[in-house]
């Protein structure tokens, strides 16, 4: 049955159609009619056989290239909408959207094929269909000249539907058209919101000169194609019209049901069969078979037309069925039978009966399953505004935003359940070429969590509306070009820490650049790679330059000190020499405390709420500066102990300082104002006069670069402290003799495996491509040959890169954040 159904398509590429231009999406029927790979500029056509009007798919679809078919294929009597199609070599699910649908109300999708050889390889691919979210049927090109027409009947949820095809790697996906058409809700009752009908085959019974039943003959534009076997089946017809039933299921039109078949000899049946067609996304497929019925004939005197339907010898109803004159009937399984590998219909006449089966028109169905979970309705509405917005089609964002979940979105982070609909919880667009102002539907997503928006070039306003998603813990606006001041309601979210924000500052006048960071001892048990990509996170330069431009609109509270991080401050490029360890001396400094003189305005520009300490006060706090235990340049650190036994670091601003007053002061600015458990607390200042100095909690850590075994020495030392970083070894491994740590690597690496030289406590938790970035940068440094070790500006670029890929490791292990990752969505680490 299927095989003849596929043969008979060749009568449907009859047909021609002048020129009308044709704009929007549905005409006065609420049909659609789509000539895939009509060029954009194109004007639409009205198809010469159904006078039904076809348009261009450039607006349904925003992927693909347009192809026609190859001149050999093309005959004088094809109809025009097989002329071309659109193929979709790039991208694993490609989709059609169509739009101002109905939601909840029956749609018959169509979508045809013909290979036509449009790109000169003589290789029919094979390729899936999905309706929405759920697998639709796998499309089977035999030949290059053989059409191939897919119909599924469905319920549409909302007021869109995509349809998508879907590369299996068997070739390059295309299609010449694409169809809807809208069905009433009382039609095909098997048809519902939880399975719908895919079509096998449809057959118009009797008509021997060929001619193809459709739009306007069928007002729902169903396809019925004429079949006939004179050796087997008598045909019988009538002019006279054949009614629908008051309350009828299918609506069979008239020109099909005025022509029938009986079979030659009185006594035989009528036989059809179909074989089931398992496959990997439904295995056990369900029938449903529809006979249409009516009787053409007046019967006279005791003449009785009584019959049985069996399926595989097992009766569909016992009593028999008598079809009535001139009006449409139909026998039909509601449930789908799903047991068999072969289908065998057969109608017999019953021992009272006196003429033989009729049949005039029969439909076969496979069920297809369309409880498949969806996005909630008002993300997928929000996700597909935000990528209209700023042009993401290129990132594949095509189809259901989170589903299935091997094409979810990249960037998407989704919360799926079993039985309601999958929600966003993570947005990473980062670096996505963003421009213009902040999309106000990013708040229209309530179930959101982290939202990642940095490396763009966002301008304008924060929008406040972001302070209403209850789960939002995270936005990150790193590196954008924004204007105006924090929301006031964002601003609460910050000070009752239950929300992230990220903004980082380069050369800004209110927010000035922070070197002092308190690292907490659980921070430093972790292996000292990922410690160096957490080091180099601090390292992204941003713009941001007008936000907060009027100095006060920022100002934050006071918090909680378990309060999130409400914005932090980037370290200038050397302080990650400084950080891990390879400092540089700026020179001797003097140890001379004899304070500059400095006038009284300088000394009232230092504001601030903390503890105010006398010069004398501090003197007996560091036991008259006894104990040095950093030195940097402002001038020295001293060790000290407040009265109740707080240890304490005292920065006495140097006579000899090379920073200048303005700098001290905006360090104790915002350090009084600014709270994080990687910035040390300011307990409290002194301005005592000519004596100025601030007074922090003391780090028992000590200094980073103790951790990460760094010492005061040249890119040579640099490469060799990144090496350590990545192994975990020590300067000098004794593996299994005492060698030294680049000898050791480069001996390692020559098998060209990297993982065998990597710090076994990272657990295969990274990107392996950022490991020989920052390996190889590694090893450039400890060159014999001077000329070819790079600068220290092209090794923090260096390590940049590997940050960014680290960043694209996580994101790619679950889309966003993830508890594997090791990356903590709960976490104010920076």
């Amino acid at each position: 049955m299927a095989a003849q159904w596929l043969l008979l398509l060749l009568f449907v590429l009859a047909g021609g159609g002048g020129v009308v231009q044709v704009e929007g999406q549905l005409d006065n029927l609420g049909f659609i009619s789509i000539d895939c790979g009509l060029p954009e500029n194109a004007a639409g056509y009205v198809d010469s056989a159904t006078k039904l009007r076809f348009i261009s798919d450039a607006s349904f679809i925003h992927s693909g290239t347009n192809h026609n078919m190859s001149a050999e294929y093309i005959t004088p009597s094809m109809g025009r909408s097989w002329h071309n199609v659109r193929s979709f070599a790039a991208g694993a699910r490609n989709c059609y959207t169509l739009r101002s649908l109905v939601g909840g109300l029956k749609y018959l999708i169509r979508a045809t094929f013909m290979y036509g050889n449009y790109d000169g390889l003589n290789r029919s691919p094979l390729f899936d269909l999905h309706v929405g979210v759920n697998y639709w049927s796998t499309v089977n090109i035999s030949d290059a000249n053989t059409p191939a027409i897919y119909e599924v009947i469905t319920v549409v949820p909302g007021g869109s539907l995509q349809v998508c095809l879907v590369n299996t790697g068997s070739g390059t996906p295309f299609i010449s058209s694409l169809s809807l058409r809208p069905f009433k809700n009382g039609l095909y009752p098997m048809a519902n919101a939880t399975q719908g009908l895919v079509l096998v085959s449809r057959v118009n019974f009797g008509p021997s000169d060929g001619v193809v039943v459709r739009f306007p003959d069928d007002p729902h534009d169903r396809i019925w194609m004429p079949l006939s076997k004179p050796t087997e089946w008598s045909e019988i017809s009538t002019t006279k019209k054949v009614q629908n039933m008051n309350v009828d299921s299918f609506e069979a039109p008239s020109a099909v049901m005025q022509t029938a078949i009986t079979p030659i000899n009185d006594t035989s049946p009528i036989e059809f069969s179909w074989d089931a067609q398992p496959n990997v996304n439904d295995p056990s497929p369900g029938y449903i078979c529809v006979l249409h019925l009516s009787e053409l004939q007046i019967l006279s005197g005791n003449a009785v037309r009584q019959f049985y339907i069996t399926v595989n010898g097992q009766f569909w109803d016992p009593r028999g069925f008598t079809p009535q004159y001139l009006y449409t009937n139909a026998a039909y399984n509601t449930d789908p039978n799903h047991q068999f590998h072969q289908y065998n219909v057969s109608l017999n006449a019953t021992a009272n009966s006196t003429l033989p089966p009729i049949l005039n028109a029969l439909e076969v169905f496979s069920v297809l399953s369309t409880t498949g979970i969806t996005t909630a309705p008002s993300d997928v509405s929000a996700m597909t505004a935000v990528r209209d917005k700023y042009q993401l089609v290129k990132k594949d964002w095509m189809g259901d935003p989170c589903l299935p979940k091997n094409f979810a979105w990249k960037g998407l982070g989704c919360s799926y359940a079993v039985s309601s609909p999958a929600i966003v919880t993570g947005l990473n667009l980062s670096s996505s070429g963003l421009s213009g102002n902040m999309s106000p539907f990013f708040a229209s997503l309530k179930g959101l969590q982290y939202l990642d928006l940095s490396r763009n070039n966002l301008t304008g306003t924060i929008p406040n509306n972001l302070s209403q998603l209850p789960a939002l813990t995270l936005i990150d606006l790193t590196g954008n070009n924004l204007s105006g001041s924090i929301p006031s309601g964002l601003l609460k979210r910050i000070k009752d820490g239950s929300l992230t924000l990220r903004l980082v500052y380069d050369k800004h006048p209110h927010f000035p650049r922070v070197r002092t960071f308190k690292l907490y001892s659980n921070i430093i048990k972790i292996d000292q790679y990922h410690l160096l990509i957490f080091i180099l996170s601090f390292v992204r330069y941003g713009n941001n330059p007008n936000i907060c431009s009027d100095g006060n609109s920022c100002q934050i509270l006071e918090k909680k000190k378990s309060s999130m991080v409400a914005i932090y401050v980037t370290v200038p490029i050397v302080a990650v020499a400084v950080m891990v360890g390879c400092l540089v001396s700026k020179g001797a400094t003097s140890n001379n405390l004899m304070p500059r003189n400095r006038t009284s305005s300088v000394h009232r520009s230092l504001q601030v709420n903390n503890r105010r300490f006398t010069y004398n006060e501090l003197v007996a706090v560091t036991s008259g500066f006894q104990r040095v235990i950093g030195q940097g340049g402002f001038g020295k650190v001293y060790d000290g102990f407040l009265e109740d036994g707080t240890q304490v670091a005292v920065k006495l601003l140097s006579e000899s300082s090379d920073q200048g007053v303005p700098e001290f002061l905006a360090e104790a600015q915002i350090l009084a104002k600014i709270h994080h458990k990687n910035l040390v607390s300011l307990i409290g200042y002194c301005k005592d006069r000519e004596y100025m100095a601030l007074v922090y909690e003391y780090m028992s850590e000590g200094a980073l670069h103790e951790h990460l075994r760094g010492t005061k020495l040249h890119a040579t030392c640099y490469g060799v402290v990144l090496v350590e970083i990545v192994t975990g070894q020590p300067h000098i491994p004794n593996d299994p003799e005492p060698t030294g740590i680049i000898l050791w690597v480069r001996r390692r690496l020559v098998s060209g495996n990297i993982e065998g030289i990597v710090d076994a406590r990272m657990c295969g938790d990274h990107d392996v491509n950022s490991v020989w970035k920052v390996t190889d940068t590694a090893l450039k440094c400890t060159s014999q040959t001077p000329e070819e070790r790079p600068t220290m500006t092209n090794v923090v670029a260096l390590l940049k890169e590997c940050l960014e890929l680290e960043a694209a490791h996580v994101v790619s292990n679950a889309g966003y954040y993830t508890t594997e990752s090791g990356a903590n969505p709960n976490s104010n680490a920076i």
